[in-house]
């Protein structure tokens, strides 16, 4: 999933494709470069971000969309608004990526199950200007996947349809640290719940102090893509089902690396098995 934020405030870009013309560029430079889908965004999730007015996210996300469906792409929206999903699913958007989780507006469950989209739940606690107070786990896989859990029983509920879920353990939301690592490590736990996983770690803080040197100062976003693409190999090792991303080059060319391995172990163990067979 390749990253076209519509916005001038993006932690990661600072307004680069914040024209219509620039954000359909960079989608199809995105989609030459591996990408499946395109996450089409409208306001920026940034650690302190404010809120941007329904009408003005809705006019930033829709010609982006539309075009991009136009020249053949499958696009997700980036978006924790009822309205704005409903709109950019009537532009031709396949998936509804929701950082909220369907908390930030009660009516988003309604709009998954209506137009039967599929639908993307992340973990999350709070907005982004309060996330980061909210960082507070027992024990942090446990408790994201109960909370997860609660999300899936509240949109079953409403009418949707397991088949339409897709679920995201929200690294960096209420998770500014070392919260990030045990959900990565323990991706497997996730994935056995049955659903798809989405793994959205792209340039996120935690990679910056990771890769911080002597100074300990957290390398800026654009210096952190080669430990996403790590992450992305890991992660389709794992099982995860997409990894969210803002270079898709780097982490396109990780995942091929990390199928070509299992497919390498699996015919080596077939291949073992089936000279046992023979003798």
């Amino acid at each position: 999933m390749g990253v076209v934020n519509v916005t001038p405030d993006s932690f990661s870009d600072g307004g680069r494709w914040f024209t219509p013309a620039a954000a359909v560029a960079h989608g199809m430079t995105l989609l030459e470069q591996g990408a499946d889908l395109l996450d089409v965004g409208g306001e920026s999730t940034r650690p302190g971000a404010r809120r941007v007015p329904v009408d003005e996210e809705r006019a930033r996300v829709l010609p982006v969309i539309e075009e991009l469906v136009r020249r053949g792409a499958a696009v997700s929206v980036d978006t924790t608004r009822a309205q704005v999903a409903r709109a950019a699913v009537g532009a031709g958007a396949l998936v509804v990526n929701d950082v909220s989780g369907g908390l930030a507006d009660d009516e988003m469950y309604g709009v998954v199950a209506t137009t039967g989209v599929a639908y993307v739940a992340m973990h999350w606690r709070g907005h982004a200007d309060v996330m980061d107070e909210l960082d507070d786990y027992e024990d942090v896989v446990t408790d994201v996947r109960r909370e997860l859990a609660q999300r899936v029983a509240a949109l079953r509920v409403a009418g949707v349809r397991d088949e339409q879920v897709v679920l995201d353990p929200g690294l960096g939301f209420a998770k500014p640290g070392a919260s990030n690592w045990p959900l990565l490590a323990r991706l497997p736990e996730l994935v056995a719940d049955g659903f798809p996983v989405l793994v959205g770690a792209s340039r996120k803080r935690f990679l910056g102090h990771l890769l911080a040197g002597p100074d300990h100062e957290p390398v800026p976003p654009a210096q952190r893509d080669h430990a996403t693409a790590a992450i992305s190999a890991l992660a389709a090792v794992a099982g995860a089902w997409c990894v969210r991303v803002h270079d898709v080059r780097s982490s396109s060319d990780a995942v091929r690396v990390a199928a070509a391995w299992q497919g390498g172990s699996r015919t080596t163990s077939e291949r073992a098995t089936n000279d046992e067979e023979a003798r």
